[in-house]
């Protein structure tokens, strides 16, 4: 046995209760003991049976192949080796236990041999892994297979969702040099609601009470930050705040937003086939979500050319549309609004972008993910006017840091920047109103 297997034994012997050599036989066993049930078991009838019937069936197989092998196993490496061959089955195999509990945010496979999940913010590596290549991709595979997508060397990468909407990518080789990688993010099975983001720190009372404002008045928004900052928990925050009687359409590569409205139509983008066909990108489910009658529109990300039909909806009475960019700042974000609908080859010059941006766009709402782990919204910008060739910004809202706890924990609090939006008048004619306290950086936000 190399040293890291042993190792790898010796953890897991500690993680569940058993000796080292029941962990050491974990594998091997629990292995052949799914050779048999795929062997032994017609697929249709596997297919059919119910769980009781699945897991009486591979507890007999488990004391059969112990036997056979001489084997002695403890009643806790028994269920635990049942665990394992039902998660093969009926589900994802080693990161199936990850997948089940809800203190984990990410799951990273990097090859068959090295799984990382994210706790709380926080990357850590675990003992569990794949047998081989073979083996993730027999997992991958069962994620993308109801998805109609595809993945082998011609396509070598995939975007794809689970049943309970996380978001999974899977890459191989030959692009991937470690192996097949699978990278999912999870999203809560009960949806985050703005008081649960307040109460973890993302953004204060006061905020929320302002951005359910701005969603009632039907501004413009978008959601922007980096990877893994919480773009997407705040989109769905931002969409649940949209009155039921509105017809919601939502466009996404691989649907994941958990809309609870009633009148919701979720659209998801389509690769080529194998002949190279057949494609819908994210710019044509724009398109014809706007033949749709939709009272708003939300696009999950906008990374291509569809920014500049998001734009035009957003300009010609589609008001309320809500979307999310990666950027690093709001200014940045603006920038790569431009950048993205110069993909289009629309052929326009900068200012008429700008001018486009600017009118179309009401708010940017940017969030971070700190160096603790913790995500902050971190500005709350007003999309003013154009001075000149450039977009006036002007923050509502920010973040201020104010230190270090002694665990490491960034110490700070949401503040008002004394600055009243622009875009009040346009609320107040809605009958939306606040008083000028809570722009007031004393009052306390």
């Amino acid at each position: 046995m190399r040293a890291d297997d042993a190792s790898v034994a010796r953890q897991t012997a500690a993680d569940l209760g058993i000796s080292v050599e029941e962990a050491e036989a974990l594998d091997t066993v629990g292995t052949q003991v799914h050779q048999r049930l795929l062997t032994d078991t017609d697929y249709r009838t596997l297919q059919f049976m119910t769980e009781p019937e699945l897991v009486e069936r591979i507890r007999t197989l488990v004391e059969i192949v112990s036997h056979d092998r001489e084997i002695s196993l403890s009643a806790r490496a028994k269920e635990q080796m049942l665990a394992e061959v039902l998660n093969e089955v009926a589900g994802y195999g080693p990161i199936q236990t990850y997948l089940d509990d809800p203190t984990i945010s990410e799951i990273m496979v990097n090859g068959p041999d090295r799984i990382y999940i994210e706790r709380r913010g926080k990357v850590e590596p675990t003992t569990r892994r794949f047998m081989d290549d073979a083996h993730v991709m027999r997992i991958i595979e069962k994620i993308i297979a109801p998805l109609g997508r595809r993945l082998d060397e011609s396509t070598p990468m995939v975007d794809a969702r689970l049943p309970d909407g996380s978001r999974v990518n899977a890459i191989i080789p030959p692009i991937s040099v470690t192996g097949p990688c699978v990278t999912i993010r999870k999203f809560s099975a009960d949806p985050f609601s703005g008081e649960d983001l307040v109460g973890f720190g993302t953004f204060s009372e006061t905020m929320l009470t302002f951005l359910q404002g701005c969603v009632d008045a039907r501004l413009n928004v978008v959601v922007s930050g980096g990877t893994g900052s919480g773009k997407t928990t705040t989109l769905n925050v931002l969409s649940s705040m949209i009155p039921d009687g509105e017809r919601i359409i939502t466009v996404e590569d691989a649907a994941e937003l958990q809309l609870q409205q009633d009148h919701v139509i979720t659209l998801e983008s389509r690769p080529p086939n194998l002949e190279g066909r057949g494609e819908i990108t994210i710019r044509d489910l724009v398109r014809n979500c706007l033949r749709m009658r939709p009272d708003r529109i939300v696009v999950g990300e906008c990374r291509g050319e569809e920014a500049l039909d998001m734009l035009q909806a957003m300009n010609t009475g589609h008001d309320g549309s809500i979307t999310t960019v990666h950027s690093n700042s709001p200014r940045d974000t603006l920038s790569r609004m431009e950048t993205l609908v110069l993909m289009a080859n629309a052929n326009l010059p900068s200012r008429a972008i700008r001018e486009q941006i600017s009118s179309a766009i009401d708010l940017i709402i940017h969030q971070e993910r700190l160096r603790d782990g913790s995500r902050r919204l971190t500005n709350v910008t007003e999309v003013q006017h154009m001075e000149g060739d450039a977009v006036v910004l002007q923050d509502l809202f920010v973040f201020q840091r104010e230190g270090f706890s002694p665990d490491g924990t960034i110490i700070g609090r949401h503040v008002a920047c004394g600055v009243r939006p622009l875009f009040m008048d346009r609320m107040e004619a809605e009958g939306i109103s606040f008083s000028w306290e809570i722009f007031d950086p004393e009052s306390g936000i």
